[in-house]
């Protein structure tokens, strides 16, 4: 069942259907378990925009990115939909036959921005359409590695992949390519881009251009962000053994851990290798345990 978000004008309120959830009761559950470090304000506009396209907001439809806007100088929250929303709207539509395996390009091993990671060249993904007629039409996409990777940008501008594609090259390509195709298969499913696809991008105005189709999108965005004070050492030293325990047990990821951080304050190199040190270590106890 797809709990709809609507808004009652008889009461300022808005109320999810069977939940009867007020917005202030949606907002600190979204808060606390699918937007954990988003600010307020982002997440009222996660759910104005779940509102407008009958979505549900729980089952995390659209994202949240942080991107850096070129002209303010300063990190804005762009609402983009999950590469999730367009499988779910394609297999609703009845004429969704599957999606193939993704087929990668040659490996390339290279530094960019001072980070070495090898990743596939290209990647190749093909979504099959179940036409009136019977006929099942297939509908390719052909992804570059190089045109799609997230760069960890900034105020330092870095070129370097950030750490999920750093991570995960494969994956995230992969999901850029299904995505395409998807739209390809589905342009009922409309133009705009994943969060998958534009996570790192920065903003040059208040409109993104498909790179794919040319077109120019309207992206929402939230009011810019305050610049953020340094996170203190003592504030640090205080939160580090429950970080610690939460990397450890499993519930959070030290890179989950810095962007809940980075939505609030600033943290130094030595407090950021520090936490990513965390990762690496529950890294080596899942090895050993597996052993």
């Amino acid at each position: 069942m797809n709990a709809v978000v609507q808004s009652k004008k008889s009461q300022s309120i808005t109320t999810v259907p069977v939940l009867e959830m007020s917005e202030q009761e949606l907002i600190s559950v979204l808060e606390n378990s699918i937007y954990p470090g988003a600010s307020r304000e982002s997440i009222k506009m996660a759910i104005s925009y779940c509102a407008a396209a009958k979505l549900d907001p729980l089952q995390k439809p659209v994202h949240i990115v942080p991107m850096w806007d070129t002209k303010a100088k300063r990190m804005r929250d762009v609402i983009l939909p999950g590469i999730g929303l367009y499988r779910t709207q394609a297999a609703r539509s009845g004429e969704y036959a599957g999606v193939s395996e993704p087929e990668f390009g040659e490996d390339v091993t290279e530094t960019i921005g001072g980070v070495t990671v090898t990743y596939p060249k290209w990647c190749k993904a093909t979504v099959k359409r179940r036409l009136p007629s019977g006929e099942i039409v297939e509908f390719s996409a052909k992804e570059f590695w190089k045109e799609n990777y997230a760069v960890k940008g900034g105020q330092e501008k870095s070129i370097a992949p950030n750490a999920m594609w750093a991570k995960r090259p494969y994956g995230q390509l992969a999901k850029c390519a299904e995505a395409q195709a998807l739209r390809k298969a589905f342009p009922e499913l409309g133009a705009q881009p994943t969060a998958e696809e534009m996570q790192g991008s920065t903003i040059e105005t208040s409109e993104v251009i498909d790179g794919q189709t040319g077109e120019i999108i309207q992206v929402q965005k939230s009011a810019a962000r305050p610049a953020l004070e340094p996170y203190s050492q003592e504030h640090f030293e205080q939160n580090f053994p429950k970080w610690k325990d939460l990397v450890e047990s499993g519930k959070r990821s030290a890179e989950d851990i810095l962007a809940m951080i980075r939505s609030k304050a600033t943290l130094t190199e030595e407090q950021e290798a520090a936490i990513r040190a965390l990762g690496e270590t529950a890294n080596d106890f899942a090895e050993i345990a597996e052993g």
